[in-house]
């Protein structure tokens, strides 16, 4: 790969810009009630980060009856979009997009949410003038841990994957960006343990945006491959 090739910087959204991963976690232990399948958050929570099918499999198993999954989604979405408007960025999370901006780097949101959720998140993180690319979900036919999402991020934002960084918050992140052997950034501010993250096998963890941003000229992010 050239040198002079194109770099940046791929984003998860929920959960490492957007304060959000306990939002879905409560909305899906609300939905999962009101349908009497009741799932501690604590297991809801560690589920955060897979997409909505993938989740329910591993909340209910794959061999449950799936004829009231879209109603059960339909209704995550619901109690989800009653936060939109109070929806908040985590600390510096604008500053650390334009920082990287400011570094030459494309930055992309390679964020598996629906596409009605996009604008919420984009308007919580009033960055778009730094932002290159978005993804949503209809972008991706799996989702994660599996990588479709990051291709996506790829082919529209035109960087190769020898030349960008992934920063997410999940382990479900971590394994999707391995799948395509693109260093992983593991931000705690989602909920998950450092031990985990690193366990995974990110590159480096920090707590939230703004420790990254603190760091970022000593980070994995100053020199992409």
């Amino acid at each position: 790969m050239p040198t002079d090739s194109p770099a940046g910087v791929l984003f998860d959204v929920d959960g490492t810009l957007v304060d959000t991963t306990y939002l879905h976690t409560v909305s899906w232990w609300e939905a999962l009630r009101q349908a009497d399948q009741p799932v501690p958050m604590a297991t809801i929570h560690r589920a955060i980060g897979m997409g909505s099918d993938k989740l329910l499999d591993h909340l209910l198993g794959p061999e449950r009856d799936r004829s009231a999954d879209r109603k059960l989604r339909d209704a995550h979405d619901t109690l989800y979009g009653e936060y939109w408007e109070r929806l908040s960025p985590l600390p510096r999370a604008a500053d650390l997009l334009r920082a990287c901006a400011e570094r030459g780097l494309r930055v992309v949101l390679a964020t598996s949410a629906a596409e009605h959720e996009v604008g919420a998140l984009r308007r919580a993180l009033a960055a778009d003038d730094v932002i290159d690319t978005i993804t949503s979900s209809a972008a991706a036919q799996e989702s994660k841990p599996s990588p479709d999402i990051l291709v996506a991020a790829l082919e529209q934002s035109g960087l190769d994957a020898a030349r960008v960084v992934f920063v997410g918050d999940s382990v479900w992140d971590v394994a999707a960006a391995g799948r395509l052997d693109i260093p992983c950034v593991g931000l705690t501010c989602g909920g998950t343990s450092r031990g985990e993250l690193a366990g995974a096998g990110a590159v480096a963890v920090y707590d939230d945006p703004a420790e990254l941003l603190d760091a970022l000229a000593h980070s994995p992010i100053a020199a992409p491959r």
